[in-house]
């Protein structure tokens, strides 16, 4: 077999595995086609997900989901005031062993896990939120001193609610920029709406078996290296990243007006991350445009500020990122 009819095979075994994935984790969770996708793509990329949303949505269904549908060790913290680091890390503690002598011990807190569940993360103080900073972008924990590695796969799904402020502390501009995607979970329609009422009122609930494992999962992410980004669709990604900024020559006037500041270098590797499996979930072995522009939203704006101006009135970040889709040319000489 030549190295193109390998490559083409392996193209179409990640493109059968991810719909395998995709159509599972929907027999969950209904109405949701684009946030299960972008959840999966997200968790290919190895990248933390943000699931915004209201109450009963179903986020903490599809985090779970997606733990049995990858044979994921799955575990769920309720974030809270109280909630303190040693909550989540684990802690030193003193104990004895058979000979009555006293040992110091580690005890592993909940985040040594394949897929954590971080519930309403707004609502942990900045403190406890930024226990998760290191383990997040490194995937380690470090106690009293002691760096312990996680065991891969490892991801944070985190929920919060954008409506109710009470009680809650907004996250951090560092640690949103290590959830790769912020996903928005949408409302669902009637038809949606009525086929969740029908499942939950004859208790119709599909149990879900596993489709990969966690092995599999790192070998399909060990396909994205093997996906072609051309020169010009890097350039594009980049000058997508730039046009959030107010500076920038690419920047739309509204970006100028409201925006205090763009998108960080993590959202450009993000792009090109997520468009590598976007090409290979179309059968391609190499990345389009379309790749790049498709999960603009969900990497981009939760890493956009607006200023004071925009925050007055009431400007709306996705609308600001579609315009930047809108009207960003393609054909642009590359920078050097």
């Amino acid at each position: 077999m030549t190295s193109h009819e390998e490559q083409l095979t392996e193209t179409k075994n990640f493109r059968d595995t991810f719909d395998r994935l995709r159509d599972s984790i929907a027999r969950a969770i209904v109405g949701q086609d684009h946030v299960i996708e972008a959840t999966l793509t997200a968790l290919i990329c190895g990248g933390n997900v943000l699931l915004e949303g209201v109450p009963g949505l179903g986020k903490t269904e599809l985090a779970k989901a997606v733990s049995q549908v990858l044979d994921l060790e799955f575990r769920r913290i309720q974030f809270t005031p109280d909630l303190m680091p040693a909550d989540i890390l684990g802690t030193n503690v003193m104990s004895t062993d058979d000979q009555g002598r006293y040992k110091v011990e580690f005890r592993e807190g909940p985040i040594f896990t394949q897929l954590l569940l971080a519930d309403e993360i707004n609502r942990a103080t900045p403190k406890t939120q930024s226990a998760l900073l290191e383990t997040m972008q490194e995937g380690t924990v470090t106690v009293a001193g002691t760096m312990r590695t996680l065991e891969q796969p490892f991801f944070v799904l985190a929920t919060q609610n954008p409506i109710e402020q009470e009680g809650t502390f907004p996250l951090p501009e560092a640690q949103l920029d290590r959830f790769l995607f912020k996903i928005v979970v949408p409302y669902p329609n009637r038809t949606d709406l009525n086929q969740v009422v029908e499942r939950t009122i004859l208790q119709q609930r599909d149990e879900l078996s596993s489709v990969i494992n966690a092995e599999a999962l790192l070998q399909l992410r060990e396909c994205l290296g093997k996906v072609v980004v051309a020169d010009a669709v890097r350039d594009y990604a980049v000058r997508l990243v730039l046009a959030t900024h107010p500076e920038s020559e690419v920047a739309t006037a509204p970006v100028r007006q409201f925006v205090r500041w763009g998108a960080s270098p993590r959202a450009a590797q993000a792009l090109i991350k997520a468009a590598r499996v976007r090409a290979l979930t179309n059968g391609r072995a190499h990345v389009a445009f379309e790749d790049i522009r498709h999960f603009a939203a969900e990497v981009l704006q939760h890493r956009v500020l607006l200023n004071y101006d925009g925050l007055a009135d009431g400007i709306r970040i996705e609308n600001l990122i579609q315009e930047c889709v809108d009207t960003l040319t393609e054909d642009a000489p590359i920078s050097s």
